[in-house]
């Protein structure tokens, strides 16, 4: 798993610069533009549980920003190394058995999210959206809310010999989910039928968990139950993967 991450972290040492847009340009562009520029025509209130809209805002995006990394890091990048640059077939061709490459891919993902979700803190920070020293527990469950996604990508990019539904899975599932889910206004401002649907996404699980951090609201039942489900979609990502890898590549 190690020699895994070794591999990969050898490649971004060398490559960083192609995917620092996405990582760190992209979510502070963002923030400016939402937070900042379309914030300043919302006036606080019980929306926005009496802070301004950039506070508001900043933790849920810690969250979906850790969703739409791990989409690519966990679609593209892992097809390519199964079918156009052969990397996993090389590793397994070494001892390294194909449920190793599957943790250490995972791992490395995780580590690529924990980097975009501390330099999203970090800016968010400068630019005073960061009110509550609480608020840096929206690094852990942001990076939890991202692997709860990515390990089911990744182990449905194992079963892909094309990779032509990647941007459907992007369009009318990860994009709903960044818009649908409580990030830039209330659930309660949704229809009723429509709730439902959002309670099953990880984003919403993990925006409640980050934003009720960062405001003091977060309870130990409600935490908890947000916790179990996040984990318990990266446990059946990880087991579904092991077989897919294995399936792929075991001789």
């Amino acid at each position: 798993m190690l020699a895994v991450l070794e591999y990969q972290w050898t490649w971004y040492r060398r490559n960083w610069r192609s995917t620092s847009v996405t990582t760190f340009v992209n979510p502070l562009l963002f923030l400016l533009a939402m937070g900042m520029g379309f914030g300043s025509q919302v006036t606080a209130g019980p929306a926005t549980g009496g802070e301004r809209y950039v506070v508001f805002l900043a933790p849920a995006l810690v969250v979906t920003t850790a969703v739409q990394s791990a989409m690519f890091e966990s679609s593209w990048a892992v097809f390519s190394q199964f079918k156009w640059q052969k990397t996993y077939v090389g590793m397994v061709a070494t001892p390294v058995t194909p449920a190793q490459v599957l943790y250490g891919q995972l791992l490395w993902v995780a580590l690529k999210l924990t980097f975009g979700c501390v330099a999203f803190l970090l800016v968010a920070g400068l630019l005073g959206a960061v009110t509550s020293p609480w608020a840096v527990l929206a690094l852990p469950f942001g990076v939890l809310t991202g692997m709860a996604f990515s390990a089911l990508v990744v182990a449905y990019t194992a079963t892909l010999e094309k990779p032509d539904s990647f941007n459907g899975l992007y369009r009318f599932l990860v994009i709903p989910m960044t818009l649908f889910t409580g990030a830039f206004f209330p659930l309660s401002q949704l229809p009723g039928w429509l709730h439902p649907l959002a309670w099953l996404t990880p984003v919403w699980h993990g925006i409640e968990l980050s934003r009720g951090a960062a405001f003091g609201t977060l309870g130990v039942l409600p935490a908890l139950g947000h916790l179990a489900y996040l984990s318990a979609l990266v446990a059946a990502g990880v087991l579904l993967g092991r077989r897919f890898f294995h399936r792929r590549l075991a001789v």
